[in-house]
């Protein structure tokens, strides 16, 4: 008799467990492919920078992919979970994925421009058009891309005005931020310069730039002067661009005029600068 009032309470307690020890099996499982997605990411991750020409370049995609990428497996899992968490402790899932299909469709209307964001930012990003860390002009609007989404995208200009940016707007992107970049500078002279003692200057002060260990790795190749590029009322203007590492355009341009305007003064030219 005792030994079937026992058999029966651990019959009970064994299908009173069962549920819980589904559950805990189901949490496992969830973190076992968190943790696997992970590593494929990484894993991933580093066969590609294995294979890249520009490690640094391909860094900046892969972690804006792979940030991108983690926070989808995280939903996808999440969403599995639960559903399989619901069902585990008895609420059927089916009228859930009914009514959600019913919303989905009543609101779908309404979030159409959500729906653009996610698309555009994904051909954003599968395109290589944007990366974090990046210098850009979107719509308008220059700055760092501090975060990027399939939402949106996250800039912060020099001023520290932060703008967010929903990718569904964004239709021209100016980057610049890639392989190299130019430092484009303009400088007018008086009519009565000599262009070609003018240009010469020029030429030597970007010389001397090259060869200055602050600048020897940021400026690619020597300077390259166009020439006369307008006849203003009182101002000869001479175009001329520097090849430059990305980034450090701005920074180059303004060395280069510092030292061009002492250059013009120790020679006594009359000028002025712009671009």
């Amino acid at each position: 008799m005792h030994h079937a009032i026992f058999g029966m309470a651990l019959s009970e307690l064994y299908q009173l467990s069962k549920p819980l020890l589904h559950i805990l099996i189901i949490l496992l499982m969830s973190w076992i492919a968190f943790k696997l997605a992970s590593r494929v990411i990484i894993l991933i991750r580093g066969m590609i920078l294995e294979r890249a020409d520009n490690k640094l370049e391909e860094l900046k995609r892969i972690e804006t992919l792979s940030r991108v990428f983690r926070y989808l497996t995280s939903v996808i899992i999440t969403i599995v979970t639960g559903m399989l968490l619901l069902s585990e402790v008895g609420i059927s899932i089916a009228p859930i994925l009914a009514g959600a299909g019913v919303v989905g469709i009543a609101i779908g209307f309404g979030a159409q421009s959500l729906v653009k964001d996610f698309f555009s930012g994904f051909f954003l990003l599968l395109e290589n058009q944007i990366r974090q860390g990046d210098v850009v002009e979107v719509v308008g609007k220059s700055g760092l891309v501090q975060e990027i989404t399939l939402r949106y995208v996250k800039l912060s200009d020099y001023k520290g005005n932060v703008h967010f940016i929903p990718n569904g707007i964004i239709t021209t992107v100016t980057n610049m931020s890639r392989e190299f970049a130019y430092a484009v500078i303009d400088v007018g002279v008086a009519y009565s310069e000599d262009i070609d003692k003018v240009t010469a200057i020029m030429r030597k002060v970007a010389t001397d730039m090259r060869h200055d260990p602050d600048f020897a790795m940021k400026i690619l190749e020597d300077i390259e002067i166009a020439g006369v590029e307008n006849l203003a009322n009182s101002t000869v203007m001479i175009k001329s661009r520097l090849k430059v590492t990305s980034l450090e355009q701005w920074s180059v341009r303004h060395e280069y005029l510092k030292r061009i305007k002492q250059a013009f003064d120790a020679q006594n030219i009359a000028y002025n600068s712009a671009g």
